[in-house]
């Protein structure tokens, strides 16, 4: 039975050791925190696993690996909920809806009554909108857990410690999973800040993701039951402060109060920011030197790519082909 360390407990790390875990490894885990929490970029996900919308944005790699993903997740979780993604735009904003829907596929055009019919809360505020009937969505924070503790059921060694990769690779194979904490050790990873907003708002109830389409603030809201949803997300250039900037609050807000004005009384409960490593491209990568495979880059897609990228990983420790988001030599 092959030993394998995998450094990082984010959405990544949790994924790869599943990974290994299944093509029979004995895995430990090795992370700065005995359980997840609000100092992982992945506790602050959106949770959508929504390849097509993806696609309006991302490379074609990210639309394709992606819809490995809601199968995953349902497979090892039971937090995975398929009600699709609908996506709208203001009236004033309906050039931004036809070049959404230039840009993707997956979806069909919905008139402002069949939206009524999808989400009663948004009523006919809407003439049109896109609605993505395969894609789906899971609650990021449940998912971890339900993974963590199935790798604890499975035999998956947890330990806390401040791990240095390399250190732990002259002792055997290690998989670096640690997100931005690893731009240490890769010159060309980047951060790109995220703020986000937890909201209770008992008065809309939503069924599925909602993306509401802004030349300048766009928008996607996340329930998360009993009233409670996810608000966000900015992408800044930067690796991200402590705080969430007051311009970002007030676009976030009144984003949220033009999607249905209920959420001018919701109770803002988190809010959070974080830090979203990326390469160049927005792509992951997969590198080896050795002992040490560094898996990271996974940006705003990580409950989204998570599962493709462990995939990969243990594709190349068990039957020794080569990813395809791999580069030849470590940076």
């Amino acid at each position: 039975m092959s030993k394998i360390t995998v450094i990082g407990a984010g959405v990544a790390g949790l994924c790869v050791a599943r990974a290994l875990l299944d093509r029979g490894a004995k895995v430990t885990l090795v992370d700065r925190h005995t359980k997840a929490g609000p100092h992982a970029c992945s506790w602050w996900a959106g949770g959508m696993l929504a390849p097509f919308c993806e696609g309006e944005t991302a490379e074609q790699p990210v639309v394709r690996l992606g819809g490995e993903a809601a199968d995953w997740w349902a497979a090892k979780t039971d937090a995975v909920q398929r009600c699709g993604s609908l996506v709208v735009s203001p009236s004033r904003d309906k050039a931004e809806l036809a070049r959404f829907a230039r840009r993707t596929d997956g979806h069909r055009t919905v008139t402002s009554s069949e939206i009524a019919t999808l989400e009663p809360d948004l009523g006919t505020r809407f003439s049109k909108g896109l609605f993505f009937e395969t894609e789906a969505h899971l609650a990021p924070r449940d998912a971890l857990e339900m993974l963590r503790s199935g790798l604890i059921a499975d035999g998956v060694e947890f330990t806390c410690d401040d791990a240095n990769p390399d250190a732990y690779a002259k002792h055997g194979l290690t998989v670096d999973c640690r997100g931005f904490q690893a731009k240490d050790k890769l010159a060309d990873l980047r951060g790109v800040k995220g703020e986000m907003l937890i909201l209770s708002c008992p008065d809309v109830t939503l069924s599925r993701p909602i993306r509401m389409l802004h030349p300048r603030v766009p928008l996607y809201i996340v329930p998360r039951g009993d009233g409670v949803f996810m608000l966000g997300a900015t992408m800044i250039e930067g690796r991200a402060g402590s705080h969430v900037t007051a311009r970002s609050l007030l676009e976030l807000l009144s984003a949220a109060y033009a999607l249905n004005p209920a959420f001018g009384e919701a109770e803002v409960l988190e809010i959070g920011v974080d830090s979203r490593p990326a390469f160049s491209d927005n792509l992951p990568r997969i590198r080896r030197d050795g002992n040490l495979i560094r898996a990271n880059g996974l940006f705003r897609h990580g409950f989204l790519l998570a599962p493709a990228l462990a995939r990969m990983v243990a594709e190349l420790i068990f039957d020794n082909k080569k990813p395809e988001v791999m580069d030849e030599i470590a940076a």
